[in-house]
């Protein structure tokens, strides 16, 4: 919590994810996969402000490929796309449908979906369903690695270290992953740029 304090303390709440709405989340956390957000907003933006799932599941595949492709790898997205959307479909889009059931259940059904990992499927039950979920990227883990924090390696070690030594709350896993990635552009990306960091005076891998 103290290291979240310093970081909040530089950049405040990031309001993280940005989204008109939950199912809108769910496809930009397909849609960054192997690419930078840029490109993802190029490809929400051919949407026209009309992301629902039952648009979605309307289109032809090839106007889905079409619509995503500044996204890059727009056929394996686009397959994994309608996947997930059929998936919300069995909860009727409703997310407090999703919300009731238990956490670990809806993270099991997310992993066995083509496309899914660890992170796309924490990053749709934190930021779109609001579960109480923390999220590793490779920036979390470049940071454990520098500050250092004995998180382990890989991200499962990671994820139960964040959720073992915070308070279990949505609002905290989220801001606290927003601040350790714009830090990491910031200051702490492969190629340090210390000077200014809010971390500095602590890391130890200076």
């Amino acid at each position: 919590m103290d290291i979240y304090s310093r970081l909040e303390s530089c950049y405040g709440n990031l309001n993280w994810w940005p989204a008109r709405s939950p199912y809108e989340v769910i496809v930009g956390a397909i849609l960054t996969q192997n690419t930078n957000w840029s490109n993802v907003e190029k490809a929400l933006a051919n949407f026209d402000g009309d992301i629902t799932p039952m648009r979605l599941l309307a289109l032809d595949l090839d106007e889905l490929k079409a619509l995503i492709r500044p996204a890059g790898f727009y056929n394996q997205k686009a397959d994994y796309l309608v996947t997930v959307t059929k998936w919300f479909e069995r909860y009727a889009f409703d997310v407090d449908t999703v919300r009731a059931r238990p956490l670990d259940e809806i993270r099991a059904q997310l992993l066995a979906l083509r496309g899914i990992g660890n992170e796309t499927a924490d990053s749709i039950l934190l930021y779109a369903f609001g579960f109480p979920t923390f999220v590793i990227d490779k920036y979390t883990l470049r940071f454990c690695q520098r500050y250092p924090l004995d998180a382990g390696s890989d991200y499962m070690s990671a994820k139960a270290y964040f959720e073992a030594h915070l308070p279990r709350d949505v609002a905290l896993f989220n801001n606290y992953h927003a601040l350790i990635v714009i830090n990491a552009k910031e200051h702490c990306s492969a190629k340090k740029r210390c000077e200014g960091c809010p971390l500095s005076a602590y890391c130890q891998k200076l």
